[in-house]
């Protein structure tokens, strides 16, 4: 696919400086642009490299100003990330398998999948199955009996879905995640042995959710854990029994949530964060990278940090404050030596 920076820019509804006659042959990555490609800048701390680089054009905030000629071709956007995902879209190089079952996946006869579908090899569709027009099950899925997936949806390859699952449209679940496993479940018994409950729950899925590779999803012990439309959780993600993630709520790598804790929408959590059961996460809640959160957060937009996760700007204070202390140890032992000196005059002037 070539185009030249002006048709990128008509494509995006930009606003061309430079050069719109040079081709567009591959997108880069800042750091990486050379000839023949386009890349962009979001952030102001990454402006330097405008001045070195040799790339066809670049997207770049409307307001950004550069104190010296710049040899890309400019497109200036509202939001040049969203932009940029726009210019990938295109040159997206996934090809779409064509519609139908393959030959060796195994689909019960009472599943339903619409013709636009597309099964891959070594699939199993499970008995009352429904598939909708236009998913996409890759290789080695499982879809357990009762499960239903909607338009559009894409499961990669190895994804299992245990019985019960309900996935909406638009949805993608990337390869090896687990949706509707049981939650950890166990009663302890005098014996100091523990009996298994069941879980007869089930997981609901709603539209444009996208969830990252090696996930676990684990089913409602009663009802249904629930992940809200537009929810896009990262990779190796742990998410227990009974848990709803709220709409738009955006969860990176290796987070955990435990059982039965309710995230409102448009809630941030980052990377290595761990949350208790039976909480309530207020919307668009942040949460720091690694952070511990063991009580509710009730007030919207609190960002928290640390383990047990705390105030965001109180955490900055209580850092700040830290880094004092060799300063403020100093002062003391100097402050401690006057006191010694100012009780031993005191001392010498009474014997006097």
């Amino acid at each position: 696919m070539t185009r030249t920076a002006a048709q990128w820019c008509e494509l995006l509804g930009g606003t061309l400086e430079g050069d719109g006659s040079r081709l567009v042959l591959r997108p880069a990555s800042i750091e990486n642009a050379g000839e023949g490609t386009i890349s962009f800048i979001a952030d102001r701390k990454y402006q330097s490299f405008a001045y070195q680089s040799e790339a066809a054009a670049l997207i770049v905030p409307r307001d950004l100003s550069f104190d010296r000629p710049v040899r890309p071709a400019l497109i200036r956007v509202d939001h040049p990330y969203v932009s940029f995902a726009q210019v990938l879209e295109h040159f997206n190089s996934f090809e779409e398998p064509k519609p139908g079952i393959h030959p060796s996946a195994i689909v019960a006869d009472s599943a339903q999948v619409d013709p636009s579908a597309y099964i891959g090899p070594l699939t199993v569709i499970g008995a009352h199955a429904f598939i909708a027009a236009g998913a996409r099950i890759h290789a080695l899925s499982y879809v357990g009996d009762h499960c239903k997936i909607g338009e559009q949806t894409v499961l990669f390859p190895s994804v299992v879905l245990y019985p019960g699952v309900q996935i909406g449209r638009r949805c993608v679940i990337h390869a090896s995640t687990v949706v509707g496993s049981d939650g950890f479940g166990f009663a302890p018994l005098k014996d100091g042995s523990y009996r298994k409950i069941p879980q007869q729950g089930s997981v609901i899925i709603e539209d444009d959710v996208e969830i990252g590779a090696n996930c676990a999803i684990d089913r409602g012990t009663i009802g249904a854990t629930i992940i809200r439309q537009g929810a896009k959780l990262d990779n190796l993600i742990q998410v227990a029994h009974n848990v709803e993630i709220g709409a738009h709520t955006v969860i990176a790598a290796q987070a955990g949530i435990a059982g039965s804790t309710r995230i409102g929408d448009h809630c941030q959590i980052g990377g290595q964060a761990g949350i208790v059961g039976h909480l309530t996460i207020a919307p668009y809640s942040r949460i720091n990278a690694q952070s511990g959160v063991t009580k509710s957060i009730i007030q919207p937009g609190k960002a928290v940090t640390g383990s047990p996760a705390f105030d965001y700007a109180a955490a900055l204070r209580a850092q700040s404050l830290a880094r004092q202390l060799p300063l403020l140890v100093k002062r003391l032992e100097e402050l401690e030596q006057q006191v010694k000196e100012l009780q031993k005059i005191h001392s010498e002037e009474k014997l006097t």
